[in-house]
C-alpha cells in the first residue's frame, strides 16, 4: 500500500512548509480511526492555505484519506481533545517523513505531558465537567430521566477524563478501559450508571450523590489554571476582560457557569463596581483571598 502511495507522499514531503507526514492503516472493517478508509495519509505543515485540507483516493479498490493540517490546527486538537484520533495518529501512525525529528519531538511531547499543558487539560475537563452536571441535575429535578441520563453519562466522560490526565496521561480514544486502571472508582460509577439493575430515577440519584464528591475532590485541581491566570493581576477582571485573555479562550462557552460554580463554592469572590443605574453594580471577579 506504501508502494502505491509513494508518489502523493512524496510530492508533499518535498514541500519546504511540510514537518511530517505519517501514514494509519485501517485495523478492521468498522475502522472510526481512518473514517471507515484503507489507509490515511496525515501531513502537517508548518502553515497551509486553510487549516484543514481533504482529498480522496481510489486505488487497487481500496481507498485512501490524505489530510493536510496546519500545526496551529494540530496543537488545538491535541490542547481540547476536540479530534481524539489524531492522538492515535501521532503516536501510533507509521512515520513516512519527519523533517528535523519534528514526528519525534511531538511524540516525546505526549507521552511527558507537561504539567502546565496538563492543567490546562484539566481546567477545560472540569469546566466540561460542571457544565453536564449542572444541566443533568436541572433535568432530574423535573423528572426528564432521560435527558438527566444524557448528561450524566457526559459528566461521568469527562471525569474520566480529567482523572486520567491528573495521573499525567492523555485521554485515549477508549477512555473507559484507560481509566479502569488508573482510578477504578470512576469506571465503577460508569458501570453502575449503565448496568444496574436499579430504576433509573434510582441510579441518577446515586450517580449525582457520587458526582459531588467527585467534584468537589477535583476542585482544586480543575481550578488550577484559571485561578493561576486570574492571579496575574491583583485588580478584579470584568467578564470583558476575561473573554479577552487568549489563555481561557480554550474554556469557550463553559467560561461563564465555571466562573459561577466557583463563586459558589468560594474559591472566586465577586465585587461590585457600580454603574449609572441606581442599585445596579457589574460584577468583577477576583480569587478569593483566605
Amino acid at each position: 500500500m506504501e508502494d502505491v502511495l509513494r508518489p502523493i507522499y512524496q510530492e508533499r514531503a518535498s514541500h519546504p512548509q511540510t514537518l511530517g507526514i505519517l501514514m494509519i492503516e485501517k485495523g478492521s472493517d468498522y475502522s472510526p480511526e481512518t473514517d471507515l478508509f484503507d489507509v490515511v495519509l496525515f501531513v502537517i505543515v508548518r502553515e497551509g492555505e486553510e487549516p484543514i485540507f481533504i482529498k480522496h483516493y481510489a486505488f487497487e479498490e481500496k481507498s485512501a484519506s490524505l489530510h493536510i493540517v496546519d500545526e496551529r490546527q494540530v496543537k488545538e486538537w491535541v490542547l481540547l481533545g476536540s479530534n481524539r484520533k489524531v492522538m492515535n495518529w501521532l503516536l501510533n501512525g507509521k512515520v513516512l517523513f519527519d523533517r528535523n525529528e519534528y514526528i519525534e519531538q511531538w511524540r516525546q511531547r505526549l507521552l511527558q505531558f507537561p504539567i502546565e499543558e496538563r492543567k490546562v487539560k484539566m481546567g477545560i475537563e472540569f469546566a466540561k465537567l460542571v457544565r453536564r452536571y449542572i444541566e443533568g441535575r436541572s433535568f432530574f429535578e423535573k423528572d426528564q430521566w432521560l435527558d438527566a441520563y444524557n448528561h450524566v453519562l457526559h459528566a461521568l466522560h469527562h471525569l474520566a477524563r480529567l482523572s486520567i490526565i491528573e495521573n499525567g496521561f492523555y485521554p485515549e480514544v477508549t477512555v473507559w478501559n484507560q481509566v479502569k486502571h488508573i482510578e477504578p472508582q470512576v469506571h465503577k460509577l460508569y458501570a453502575e450508571l449503565v448496568g444496574s439493575e436499579e430504576t433509573l430515577d434510582k441510579r441518577l440519584q446515586l450517580l449525582f450523590l457520587a458526582s459531588d464528591f467527585f467534584i468537589h475532590s477535583k476542585l482544586k485541581q480543575g481550578a488550577s489554571h484559571l485561578i493561576h491566570v486570574l492571579e496575574k493581576k491583583e485588580t478584579s477582571w470584568s467578564m470583558a476582560d476575561l473573554l479577552n485573555e487568549q489563555e481561557l479562550a480554550v474554556y469557550g462557552v463553559d467560561l461563564a457557569i465555571l466562573l459561577e460554580f466557583l463563586v459558589e463554592k468560594h474559591i472566586l469572590s465577586v465585587e461590585k463596581i457600580a454603574t449609572k443605574g441606581q442599585g445596579v453594580f457589574h460584577r468583577h471577579y477576583m480569587v478569593e483571598k483566605k
